[in-house]
């Protein structure tokens, strides 16, 4: 009796069983205490120094002085008023070509390779092998192809080229060349998110595509096309800021001599060999700010919105 007493449900007009509000506090409180540490790192390496450069960027620090000087709009006066600061952001526009080839290029491997063919793995493993590649050693490797009479005039002259041409040397074709190495690097990593959102694709569209007499083409344009625009939108926004940022490559095989400065080595440049903390500081949020605006015109003209295949 006592017991089928203590297992009844509580009458209509009693008081809740005691600890239901401090119970229902825990829940709210316990994702954010598992959540707190990686917010904690968020803030601390990422916020904070994006407030201090800001706030560097209004002022004439030297990277030594405790006490710098506020100078207001003067730094970014600067750089869109000196052709020689500005200007290098057209550099990116070779990049932003090569960034066109190269989802090009990862998009037609990714469409092929998706198909049932022979050898496709081994295929897969050695485009995506230069990603795999420190930067620094992609550089060196090719500051052996691209010197006088190296691997790349080797190659040409067997089909009748004119070797000894200054591939790294020559302000024409400087820019081409190490973006063509952009290409070759970064062309397996596009591929790899491609071919994943294609393989997601549901295998019995293909089928019914295959039954209606749809060719490769129409496969590609109706179906692959339309079920992988999100990652495609992804795959531009990567592009575009990649080509903003551009250091690594050019940093080593030119130190961005001969027209081959970056906006990213003009901005180290400016920090850590003329000590003008406070311009490369107005530098470096100006590139974040139009990085963000590029991010943000793209969604708006191309939402990233699944289309319904089905």
């Amino acid at each position: 009796m006592i017991d089928s007493m203590a297992d009844a449900p509580p009458r209509p007009g009693t008081a809740p069983p005691r600890g239901g509000a401090p119970r229902r506090i825990t829940e709210l409180i316990a994702p954010w205490i598992y959540l707190l540490p990686a917010i904690a790192l968020l803030v601390v390496f990422t916020y904070v120094p994006v407030g201090s450069m800001v706030g560097y960027s209004f002022t004439n620090w030297d990277g030594l002085n405790p006490d710098p000087a506020f100078v207001g709009v003067d730094n970014y006066t600067q750089l869109f008023t000196r052709p020689e600061l500005f200007g290098v952001f057209f550099v990116s526009l070779y990049y932003l070509a090569a960034a066109a080839v190269q989802i090009a290029l990862a998009l037609y491997f990714a469409f092929i390779l998706s198909f049932k063919l022979r050898l496709r793995n081994l295929f897969k493993g050695i485009l995506f092998f230069p990603y795999l590649i420190n930067g620094v050693a992609v550089s060196f490797v090719f500051l052996y192809f691209f010197r006088p009479h190296g691997t790349l005039d080797s190659v040409l002259a067997l089909f009748g080229g004119h070797p000894g041409k200054l591939w790294l040397g020559d302000p024409d074709l400087v820019n081409w060349s190490l973006s063509g190495v952009s290409v070759w690097r970064f062309t397996g990593l596009t591929f790899v998110l491609f071919l994943g959102a294609i393989q997601s694709i549901p295998g019995e569209l293909y089928e019914a595509a295959e039954l209606d007499g749809a060719n490769r083409w129409h496969i590609f344009r109706h179906i692959v096309a339309p079920g992988i625009r999100p990652i495609i939108s992804l795959s531009v926004i990567l592009a575009v800021s990649g080509s903003l940022s551009v250091f690594e490559i050019p940093f080593v095989m030119t130190g961005g001599a001969g027209d081959s400065k970056t906006f990213v080595i003009q901005t180290v440049k400016l920090a850590f060999q003329f000590n003008k903390f406070g311009l490369a500081s107005a530098a470096a949020v100006v590139l974040l700010l139009v990085v963000l605006l590029v991010t943000w015109l793209q969604r708006r003209l191309v939402p990233d919105e699944r289309t319904d295949l089905t």
